[in-house]
């Protein structure tokens, strides 16, 4: 079955058909997003002790994407990059801070236009062109960034179908203690590989855990809401993240710490309650998906592809190849990746440069503690990456054998022509996409 012919078919499967759906019929949409969190610190996700319990209800009543990836793993240009449907070098806003230019349309803008109302509530981070996509942007909301979240959906005008973009500053730092009634120990953390297991790491992750459970309360009071409001079965829910977790080797790298994603989506009588999918998602198919269920065309200058089959038949796939990339964020760099099954490629630009995380996890304990053991000599291999300089131009991983990419195995006869095959690859997407050095 060729793509039009699937998407047609899912439309009509779904009860969407594009271009022939009632105002009143159409699907409402909300996107809770956090930042800065990876997905393995989740309960739903297989975390034995983080308490998410909401995002976990989320989870069992909608489906689970387990090969969900982001297109960098960097505040504002992931943001940029979601809202648009193209990728951070294609939006004019590929590194931190940049704001998002006027020419570039959003899905928001999109919707608004097909007569959505739209809102957003919480942290924005993209400039003030990405605004005119929205009838109302409540920037702030304590601590949290959720505070306004309920009220946004509270305050929508009734008549018409939603869009709801609505954002954390949880799990950003600076991070204190006692966030939340019950806060974790160090006991309750999971340390990865690839950071030292010591009590500066373990609190300094026990913290994080909590401003990730201060999120789902509010995320839950969102979901009771919409119950409220008798508007749950026809509202398509997403939870996801911005970027990996603001620790050394996770955020703004194109390792899967950095650029996979927590993503999950309920859509009573839609989606299959319990469901998970391994067929990979880009954060750039966000955009195609919301418009083609939402019965609207979709832009000519989106790069993504609608994963709406996928909500159908989890064992459907949409996409061959992941793309993600690293640009300027705190420090130079420019990092490309591509991913398809269990191999990620990554080239790099700038080889003679260290692997240094962004300057908040660079201020971190964590980080403090690694500098110590580093000038002591008593980091192992798989936690000095943030040291090394110069560092490979290279590299590719079998995540299958290797999940935490801690062994480079371009070099490897054995994977001569996967290796090829990864390089063609990159080549073409970098020439579709007109991606440069700088």
């Amino acid at each position: 079955m060729n793509r039009i012919c699937a998407l047609t078919f899912l439309a009509v499967s779904l009860g969407v058909a594009a271009g022939a759906v009632a105002a009143d019929a159409r699907p409402n949409f909300i996107i809770m997003i956090a930042d800065d969190v990876s997905p393995e610190d989740i309960g739903a996700y297989g975390h034995p002790h983080i308490r998410t319990p909401n995002i976990d209800a989320l989870a069992r009543d909608g489906m689970r994407f387990d090969a969900a990836f982001l297109t960098c793993s960097s505040c504002s240009p992931s943001r940029c990059s979601i809202n648009t449907g193209r990728y951070p070098h294609a939006t004019g806003a590929a590194e931190l801070h940049q704001p998002l230019p006027e020419a570039q349309v959003t899905f928001a803008e999109l919707l608004k236009q097909a007569g959505y109302y739209t809102a957003a509530a919480g942290k924005w981070h993209m400039g003030p062109h990405a605004k005119r996509g929205y009838d109302k942007v409540t920037e702030g909301g304590g601590p949290s960034g959720c505070e306004a979240w309920v009220k946004t959906l509270q305050d929508r005008p009734r008549d018409k179908p939603f869009f709801l973009w609505l954002a954390s500053f949880d799990a950003h730092r600076g991070y204190t203690k006692n966030t939340i009634a019950r806060p974790h120990t160090a006991d309750d953390v999971v340390v990865p590989p690839y950071l030292p297991d010591v009590l500066e790491t373990r609190e300094d992750l026990a913290m994080y855990y909590d401003e990730i459970s201060r999120l789902d309360g509010f995320l839950g009071q969102v979901l009771e809401e919409l119950a409220s409001q008798k508007v749950a079965d026809n509202t398509l829910v997403i939870f996801m993240a911005d970027n990996g977790r603001p620790f050394p080797r996770c955020k703004t790298t194109v390792y899967d710490s950095g650029v996979r994603t927590p993503l999950v989506v309920r859509w009573p009588e839609k989606v299959k309650p319990g469901a998970i999918t391994g067929s990979l998602v880009s954060s750039i198919d966000i955009a195609p998906t919301f418009l083609q269920l939402a019965g609207a065309a979709p832009s000519k200058t989106f790069q993504g592809v609608s994963f709406a089959p996928i909500l159908a038949d989890p064992q459907a796939t949409t996409r061959e190849f992941i793309f993600a990339e690293h640009n300027w964020h705190d420090y130079q760099a420019h990092k490309r990746a591509i991913r398809s099954g269990d191999l990620l490629y990554i080239r790099n630009a700038f080889p003679e440069l260290t692997g240094s995380p962004p300057a908040d996890a660079v201020r971190s304990p964590t980080y403090e503690a690694m500098q110590r053991l580093e000038a002591e000599g008593k980091l192992p291999p798989a936690q000095r990456d943030c040291f090394i300089a110069p560092r490979a131009a290279e590299e590719l991983y079998d995540l299958g054998r290797d999940p935490n990419s801690l062994s480079n195995a371009a070099a490897d006869p054995a994977l001569a022509k996967q290796l090829a095959a990864m390089r063609q690859g990159l080549d073409a997407w970098i020439q579709e996409t007109d991606d440069r050095v700088p």
